[in-house]
């Protein structure tokens, strides 16, 4: 009877760790989901940024100005803001007014203000990029602490060993595991860190201020009139 008595605060106990196992875990999972949902968020803000680098591209006309561009500005090759470049123009962008005398004034002040609003945009996307990295790191902080405060072992054998029905095994694995998942239950025990590369965030560019870019900038709006006049006329339109 002490031994009955005995197995049975045994079980009890393990039973106890493994229910605080379940609970933690379900934590650090929503932290996860937090995580890959801020992910999506900065994907878009990504996306939002390549559309604004997207008319820069198309307001160079031809595709000796736009290698020009990509050298100024430094854009890696490739990368997903050599992709933006390359895609078709969307006019969902907000149009840019400008006024100026002349036809070369107000191409040079179109060309500045969307590299004026593209560097805006890319400068909200860094602060995403810095903010989801470092919610990465702490999110991956509060897995190797997870990990570290149970005896994973222990609780893989506890639950192979029961003699109880699936339907106990499966209250203590939660909804994500079922009986027939017990042979690789060791794998879903196990939470991995997040690998920051996984959440497919493209790096954001280090671009200069405006000011600074005016005279290359200008100098190239002066070569883009020269060689393409009419050109630059319909895009104005």
């Amino acid at each position: 009877m002490v031994d009955d008595l005995i197995s049975g605060l045994t079980r009890q106990v393990k039973e106890e760790v493994i229910e605080n196992y379940l609970t933690e875990r379900r934590l650090v999972g929503l932290q996860i989901e937090d995580l890959e949902g801020q992910a999506e968020q900065t994907r878009l803000r990504a996306l939002k940024a390549g559309t604004r680098l997207n008319r820069l591209a198309y307001m160079m006309i031809g595709p000796e100005m736009l290698r020009r561009l990509v050298e100024i500005l430094g854009i890696p090759q490739p990368s997903f803001w050599s992709d933006c470049l390359e895609r078709k123009f969307s006019r969902r962008v907000r149009f840019i007014r400008v006024r100026a005398l002349t036809d070369r004034a107000k191409f040079r002040k179109l060309v500045l203000e969307a590299y004026s609003r593209f560097f805006a945009w890319m400068k909200k996307y860094r602060q995403a990029y810095e903010n989801l990295d470092a919610e990465c790191r702490a999110v991956n902080t509060n897995i190797v602490g997870f990990q570290k405060n149970f005896d994973l072992l222990t609780i893989l054998n506890f639950l192979k060993n029961l003699d109880t029905s699936a339907m106990e095994k499966k209250h203590f694995l939660g909804e994500n595991f079922t009986a027939e998942e017990l042979t690789s239950v060791d794998q879903k025990l196990y939470l991995r860190p997040i690998a920051f590369q996984g959440l497919n965030v493209p790096e954001p560019i280090s671009l200069s201020e405006p000011e600074a870019m005016e005279e290359l900038l200008g100098m190239l709006t002066e070569e883009i009139y020269r060689k393409y006049p009419k050109n630059v006329k319909r895009l104005m339109l």
